[in-house]
């Protein structure tokens, strides 16, 4: 049976899975997703850690990445991606929404809603995309009592360690931070927006430990391949917006087909079949399932 729904629950806790790949593998390639149907095609691709990017997650609303989601928004989505493929979470917090006890708030209702590991940014409010200009950062300390909090809160889940600096106090200040918050409690430490793939491996000669390394498009870092960052010290690669981007190029191509055709016979070739979306749901295995417990409901009904 395919559909994650219906096995019985007796995984153990996705943090600790996380970590147990992290051992296993030399690089772990986590795809961003936008949904939690999204999340099955990674999985039956054969992902198996997936991203939960904050920019993704406001498109998806029709949002900008500007720190405008509300944690239980956050929090019901995570539950419903995790419900639907059963794999390890990387999840995106942005600032924690708020200070050091909102921080425990959000990485233990993250964590219960399945996150394996719960990001936190050293930006502050509003926030802004890190790959644009005109950011800032919050005082290294403050940022220091966040992860100190959320690894005081969380019971298996990682805490990912995000350090905006490269482009607020260069590369000098975005290593001092990253060591203050390995200090502090962060299991893997995130550099945005590095510059070039030499920052990339001094970056990871001079703070060392768990490293992820963001891959997203047309934003201020070279595009590296994940054997390439694992060479240099990365552990974890994320691609936080490539299939949504995909998804609604795809989607907006169809539309235009729509409005100035009349009709989809001319992209049928593109669609996903009506087989082939009941597969990934498992439509049949629901079907087969509902008909088991009718059969069991007859059987006990007849022997009493």
């Amino acid at each position: 049976m395919d559909a994650w729904l219906l096995q019985r629950g007796t995984e153990e806790p996705a943090g600790l899975r996380l970590r147990r790949r992290l051992e296993a593998q030399p690089v772990v390639v986590a795809p961003g997703v936008f949904s939690p149907l999204a999340a099955v095609a990674a999985r039956r691709l054969g992902f198996e850690v997936l991203y939960v990017s904050g920019a993704a997650f406001s498109a998806s609303l029709a949002l900008p990445d500007l720190g405008l989601f509300t944690l239980t928004e956050l929090v019901d989505f995570v539950r419903k991606v995790y419900r639907a493929c059963g794999l390890p979470l990387v999840v995106d917090a942005d600032t924690g929404f708020g200070e050091a006890l909102n921080v425990v708030a959000a990485v233990r209702e993250l964590e219960w809603a399945g996150a394996a590991a719960v990001q936190l940014e050293d930006q502050p409010l509003p926030k802004r995309c890190g790959h644009l200009l005109g950011k800032s950062v919050v005082p290294a300390e403050e940022m220091a009592r966040k992860v100190a909090a959320a690894a005081s809160a969380r019971q298996h889940t990682l805490v990912v360690a995000r350090t905006d600096a490269r482009a607020v106090e260069g590369f000098e200040g975005a290593v001092r931070r990253a060591l203050l918050y390995r200090e502090a409690g962060a299991d893997v430490i995130f550099p945005e927006a590095l510059e070039s793939e030499e920052e990339f491996a001094e970056f990871a000669r001079r703070v060392g430990g768990l490293l992820l390394a963001n891959m997203t498009e047309f934003g201020r870092s070279p595009y590296l391949s994940a054997r390439r960052l694992g060479e240099l010290g990365y552990r974890i690669v994320i691609f936080p917006v490539t299939a949504l981007r995909a998804a609604m190029k795809a989607a907006e191509d169809a539309l235009r087909v729509l409005r100035d055709e009349g009709t989809q016979v001319g992209i049928l070739d593109h669609l996903q079949t009506r087989a082939e979306l009941y597969d990934r749901i498992g439509y049949h295995d629901y079907e087969r399932w509902d008909a088991e417990l009718a059969r069991r409901f007859r059987e006990g009904g007849e022997e009493g």
